[in-house]
């Protein structure tokens, strides 16, 4: 008697929300897929860990995973098995209890198609499990299936053309003996869909794509040929855009899928599509017939998309009493700074609010669903300062939903940005003519937050204002905790329902991924991967929080109540620039200047105006190797690192490289004549 009460009592505490929530939200003792259950809540119906308890929060064990660089995926947990990706989609299984590795893929981009390396920073978001499968998706665009026990390949298939400007970077989600993968590439103009595969052997389902073509491939398509009367020009030759490289939800109750729709590109809306024309279904939610892929409905955020905002965060499926009434929902709060609340049956909007500093328009008109747009913000008579940037209020990282608080947990930014078709000033980059740069005005800008909001309501019920812009995902527990891991490396916990920080751990390099929680024998745990990257990269010096390529390992934390390990110590975050010379190379102003130009490709990895900011690549003005010339050329012409994720740059002259190097080499000048002001400036 004595253990069964023991066993009751322990899932009690497991399960301590389920008579108030339901099991249909969220996750139980696994963490099945992305978002935990089919809903992409995010949210965990575990209870064990919670507000009462959580300063007994420990780390219960790590796993260091060497060569992984920027880590943005979401695990998941099947049976006690953890399963995720690292930087260039290596599939990681993993014992949940004990953090011991059981098996390893590498799916090899850098032999498979080592061009595709030139295209995208080294990130991947995730794995997708059915049936004793596991599915992930290489830069290069293979969707692959492994046997979940061993590891072992079972197929694998092409999804987009070798030779396109596009890659994968997204988690597949799999359901109903099926895989669906989307591609990212819409900013370099490429075409974007989705495409549907059978779980069992790969083979091609259906494909739905998200932008038209031209007039002879759109005919007898009703979905293409009502988004090309959206459209003006010759688009299909100018570039459209429209990828979906990240959310996905799959709604069973109505064998329904929901694709969030990226922007276009070129982002200048004149030169894409000049005239009018909203072209659907840029930025955009498009509800498909999971069978067949048919369009069903969409419901467009931004008609006429011309600064990179998009569709592409997640969204998440709920049941809400708006106006006395049960609505099935569906929430997003994608990157122009609304908060969206859709009708999931039919697409049709039911509210719209800023959540924070939102300028480019005034509104959202609910009789039509369309912005009220502020003037000029498709700067047509000149350059434009709007809120938000294109990163947006909410990126990619996942906000998660509570049933028991009803609020949404968003991973807020606030920043501007200046558009104008010109040449840049410093610090803006110039795309197909059009310069880009931030704006930064108020004392909030270029910070983060975590956003407690309800979405019936329509207004922020808490926020806690934090340091750093780039932050990671959020995990709502039915313990009443909201889990999150920001720039500066602190893994934290707070109060569900007001904000108060509960709980923290500093975990020694910045997090973008979001956490996740699982049980095993009636213990719960609490895993989040920290590999701080990506696009910190091209945020230059806003996203900077210290931290520097190869000096602070990239890991897999996982905690319990009384969890005792003990955390290697890493190197701590600076600011300081150890830029390496020789003075007696020289360099011409000329060769500085078209440098500049060009190394805009590698400011992807390396960072833009040479600021890495801890991403996927080394600082250049910090580099041994990048002082040596002919080690230089034989990394970026004839790709002596490419097994390491560094391209092979071969089409560009000796003369062009140089060039590239004299630019770097200005920069530690500058870096290291800025230190020496600075220790000349310092009292002693």
């Amino acid at each position: 008697m004595l253990t069964r009460a023991l066993l009751l009592g322990t899932m009690l505490s497991l399960f301590c929300a389920c008579s108030r929530t339901g099991n249909d939200v969220g996750a139980a003792a696994d963490w099945p897929n992305h978002g935990g259950g089919l809903d992409e809540s995010g949210y965990s119906r575990l209870g064990q860990i919670n507000g009462g308890n959580v300063k007994r929060l420990g780390l219960a064990w790590s796993l260091d995973l060497p060569g992984e660089v920027t880590l943005e995926a979401t695990p998941l947990a099947v049976n006690g098995v953890l399963y995720f990706t690292g930087s260039y989609a290596a599939v990681y299984a993993v014992n949940g209890v004990t953090g011991k590795l059981l098996w390893k893929y590498d799916p090899q981009t850098w032999k498979h198609n080592p061009v595709k390396l030139q295209l995208s920073f080294a990130i991947n978001r995730g794995a997708a499990y059915a049936d004793g499968r596991v599915f992930a998706a290489s830069l290069d665009g293979r969707l692959f299936s492994l046997d979940a026990k061993t590891g072992e390949l079972i197929w694998s298939v092409q999804t987009i053309d070798p030779n396109a400007l596009q890659t994968v970077t997204s988690a597949p989600r799999a359901f109903n003996g099926k895989v669906i993968i989307g591609n990212a590439g819409g900013d370099f103009g490429t075409r974007g869909y989705v495409t549907a595969y059978d779980a069992a052997t790969g083979k091609h389902l259906w494909r739905f794509f998200t932008v038209p073509a031209s007039p002879a491939e759109n005919k007898g398509d009703s979905a293409m040929e009502r988004a090309a009367a959206t459209w003006n020009g010759e688009y299909w030759k100018t570039g459209t855009g429209g990828a979906v490289w990240n959310d996905m939800t799959f709604d069973a109750e109505v064998n329904r899928l929901y694709i969030g729709v990226g922007n276009g590109a070129p982002y200048d809306v004149a030169v894409r599509s000049p005239g009018s024309g909203d072209n659907l279904y840029l930025s955009s939610i498009v509800a498909l017939d999971a069978d067949t892929g048919q369009y069903i409905w969409h419901y467009q955020t931004n008609p006429r998309e011309a600064w990179d905002y998009k569709a592409t965060a997640n969204m998440i499926m709920a049941t809400l009493t708006i106006g006395g009434k049960e609505r099935k929902v569906l929430l997003q709060s994608p990157t122009n700074g609304f908060f969206y609340v859709l009708d999931r049956e039919n697409g049709t909007l039911i509210s719209a609010e800023k959540t924070g500093k939102v300028t480019w328009a005034e509104r959202i008109d609910l009789t039509t669903g369309r912005p009220v747009e502020a003037p000029n913000i498709r700067y047509e008579t000149g350059d434009v300062k709007i809120w938000p940037s294109p990163i947006g209020t909410h990126n990619w990282q996942d906000m998660s939903f509570s049933p028991r608080t009803g609020l949404v947990y968003i991973p807020y930014m606030q920043v501007g940005a200046r558009f104008y078709k010109g040449p840049p000033w410093p610090g803006a980059v110039n795309i197909g003519g059009l310069s880009i740069g931030w704006a930064i005005e108020d004392k909030e800008d270029g910070k983060g937050a975590l956003l407690a909001w309800d979405p019936v309501k329509q207004t922020a019920h808490w926020k806690v204002q934090l340091d750093t812009i780039w932050n990671g995902g959020t995990l709502a527990t039915a313990g009443d905790l909201v889990f999150q891991g920001t720039a500066d490396g602190q893994f934290t916990a707070y109060a569900a329902s007001d904000g108060k920080r509960l709980w923290q751990f500093n975990a020694g390099l910045g997090i973008i991924a979001p956490p996740i929680s699982y049980a095993v024998n009636g213990k719960q745990y609490v895993s989040v991967l920290v590999g701080y990257g990506g696009s910190a990269s091209i945020g230059s010096n806003i996203m900077h929080a210290g931290w520097k390529y190869g000096a602070q390992p990239r890991r897999m934390l996982t905690f319990a109540l009384d969890g005792n390990a003990v955390l290697a110590p890493s190197a701590p975050p600076t600011m300081h620039i150890k830029a390496v010379d020789d003075p007696e190379i020289q360099i011409s102003a000329a060769d500085v200047e078209a440098g500049r130009g060009m190394f805009l490709a590698c400011a992807l990895c390396h960072g833009r105006d040479l600021v890495s900011a801890g991403g996927p690549a080394p600082d250049l003005r910090e580099s041994q190797l990048a002082l040596n010339p002919e080690s230089f050329y034989a990394v970026v012409h004839d790709g002596a690192l490419l097994e390491r994720g560094m391209p092979r740059f071969d089409s560009l002259t000796r003369e062009q490289i140089m060039q590239i190097y004299a630019y770097i080499r200005a920069g530690a000048r500058e870096a290291i004549a800025k230190d020496k002001s600075n220790a000349r400036a310092s009292p002693r």
